[in-house]
């Protein structure tokens, strides 16, 4: 099997059972610098993660299976192109084909192909559970050039704090630190492919976002994300243009410092100066948008450690 540097996540028992959040990942800014000869395109982001998100739950098997529950489970299917398969496969081959199987569980809590990560984010948590189920010794480095095969924001997801993201999304930069934002997530469930919003985007790129203020004022911090933006937001309500109806509701609503679309879409974020204000403003969004899934949460610096399961 692979040997390196010990990845920075425990071992367990080898008949223990594992969960890991797979948290939303929030593009507070996201500027799209060009496009290069392979297709990709190159980004400047600030990627947050909130406190909500799926979860992902493994537990030794003679071979890989995926069970996927949850509110939005319907949404997914558990056959070979899922995503959390193919990282639980892509570890498996990295680890030269030594290890057992695994029984996954994968609890599905935010829309699919909603622009906050969630396949990604549950990627990157199917890596870390079973890097500590199977023991392996992979380097963080590899775990990266593995995730970065599977998506561009699963290197950031395997990271699972605050970052500038750079490049396709390999080249990161921790340490942003965030102001305790109230945080209110607003999606329309209407599915959004990345792709059909990247053929869309047009015109002139962007560049590099401002430099970012000392302060972590929840105000001034707000004002600064403001002056930069997100590039996917136009071909985004192109694709679907109900987008628009989401980004006034929160727009009008009290107390907002901030509405945006978050990555590619469709769901949408709103800052507020604390939670109490972000709760004010869902329940209104709620109640005048019944269809819609709204949801309030903070950001956290860092995902969880791969746990043991308590049943």
């Amino acid at each position: 099997c692979a040997r390196g540097t010990r990845l920075t996540i425990p071992t367990v028992a080898p008949d223990a059972a594992l969960a890991v959040a797979a948290p939303a990942k929030i593009n507070l800014f996201l500027h799209v610098l060009g496009r290069r000869a392979d297709g990709y395109h190159r980004l400047d982001s600030l990627i947050a993660f909130a406190e909500l998100g799926d979860s992902v739950e493994v537990a030794p098997a003679d071979d890989l299976t995926l069970v996927i529950e949850g509110p939005f489970a319907p949404g997914l299917s558990a056959g070979e192109d899922n995503l959390v398969l193919r990282a639980a496969r892509s570890l498996s081959a990295a680890a030269g084909g030594c290890v057992p199987g695994a029984a996954i569980r994968l609890t599905k809590n935010l829309p699919v192909a909603s622009g906050i990560g969630g396949g990604s984010s549950d990627a990157a948590a199917t890596l870390k559970a079973l890097g500590a189920l199977w023991q392996l010794n992979l380097d963080e480095a590899a775990l990266g050039r593995l995730g970065l095969t599977l998506g561009a924001d699963v290197p950031v997801c395997l990271l699972g704090r605050t970052a500038r993201v750079a490049g396709i999304g390999e080249l990161l930069t921790p340490g942003v630190s965030l102001p305790p934002f109230g945080v209110v997530l607003a999606n329309p469930v209407v599915p959004v492919s990345t792709g059909a919003v990247f053929k869309a985007l047009r015109g002139r790129y962007s560049g590099q976002a401002p430099e970012m203020p000392a302060t972590t004022a929840p105000p001034d911090f707000a004002a600064w994300i403001a002056r930069c933006g997100n590039d996917l937001a136009a071909p985004a309500r192109e694709v679907a243009p109900i987008i628009g109806d989401v980004l006034d509701a929160l727009g009008a609503s009290k107390d907002r410092l901030l509405a945006r679309l978050s990555g590619s879409g469709a769901t949408c974020f709103a800052l507020y100066p604390d939670s109490r204000a972000a709760d004010a403003a869902a329940r209104d969004i709620k109640a005048a948008h019944p269809g819609w899934w709204v949801a309030t949460t903070r950001f956290r610096d860092a995902t969880p450690i791969v746990a043991p399961v308590v049943r």
